[in-house]
């Protein structure tokens, strides 16, 4: 492509940063996913499911937006993990070009004040997102809320949408289009995150671990994958579960190996969706104590990146 070609493109298309910001369990990931039409960012109902930044990269005629989902920012981190979620989120708002702030229809918390506090102080502009309005069929209590407890002044815009069933997306994309500068895309059209193949596959391994785990055991898991390898159209993944006590490790195996069985068998059945390959898994279960709260075995585990 030519001066004159680069040029043109520059002038039509728009590219940019857009950062998916609010309290946990908002509906962060699963807007993301929806607006990218495949699963980028791991889902459950528990929250702070998501730990680290991921990208999601959706190209289109108009242009490229690179979504920044980020860990859902809280005011108690009293332990490491929990202030190097609350790093990533606040160090992705000073790398982007819009900020769309999830919240959730019919309830404005005491952390969705704390966000909205910490929006106000960044020179970005901010689009309110009133996600889950599926779950709100008396619009007149949808209404009511926006009126009641929604400064709508603080923010450019209000937007309803349901992540969860596709209602108001269309209409999200084609406002962030609109805050998004004129350049030429980032990355390559066919890319469609910034992470790489062990980091899903590590992610896909811990959402299926999640979902299957109750209590705090999920907030003391973390997976590391050991083995990505290859060979004669097999991709061979070995992963180590790790754990923070010696009585997670038994829960985490379950009787006879069960839990752990039951794991192997969906993570992989989503990890050849995912990669539409056949999978060889291997799982190990290790205890390293507290590492949710040391920041060298944090490290250790990969959790150094993007933490601003």
């Amino acid at each position: 492509m030519n001066e004159a070609s680069n040029k043109q493109q520059e002038d039509q298309t728009r590219c940019g940063y857009v950062a998916l910001v609010g309290r946990p369990n908002v509906g962060k990931s699963t807007l993301m996913n929806r607006i990218l039409g495949t699963k980028v960012s791991i889902v459950t109902a528990k929250p702070q499911t998501t730990r680290q930044q991921v990208a999601g990269i959706k190209t289109s005629e108009a242009g490229q937006v690179i979504y920044l989902d980020t860990p859902g920012i809280h005011e108690a981190a009293s332990r490491a993990l929990n202030r190097h979620m609350n790093r990533i989120a606040h160090a992705a708002l000073r790398e982007v070009d819009l900020v769309l702030f999830l919240v959730e229809a019919d309830r404005w918390s005491k952390q969705d004040e704390y966000v909205a506090r910490a929006l106000a102080k960044v020179d970005v502009s901010v689009v309110l997102v009133v996600n889950k309005i599926d779950l709100l069929p008396d619009k007149t209590r949808l209404m009511t809320f926006l009126k009641d407890k929604v400064d709508s002044s603080r923010f450019e815009k209000v937007l309803l949408v349901s992540a969860k069933n596709g209602n108001g997306v269309a209409e999200i994309e084609k406002t962030v289009m609109h805050y998004l500068p004129f350049s030429r895309p980032f990355y390559d059209s066919d890319q469609y995150t910034d992470r790489t193949e062990r980091f899903l596959a590590g992610e896909l391994i811990r959402e299926q671990l999640m979902l299957r785990l109750h209590q705090e055991l999920p907030y003391s898991l973390a997976v590391e994958i050991e083995e990505f390898k290859r060979d004669d159209k097999l991709l061979r993944l070995g992963a180590i579960v790790w754990v923070e006590r010696q009585g997670q490790k038994q829960i985490v195996i379950g009787k006879g190996g069960n839990v752990l069985k039951q794991v192997g068998t969906e993570s992989r059945r989503e990890l050849e969706k995912l990669f539409d390959e056949k999978i060889f898994l291997r799982l190990w279960v290790k205890v390293s104590p507290d590492w949710s709260d040391n920041e060298r075995a944090m490290r250790q585990l990969g959790f150094d990146e993007f933490s601003g």
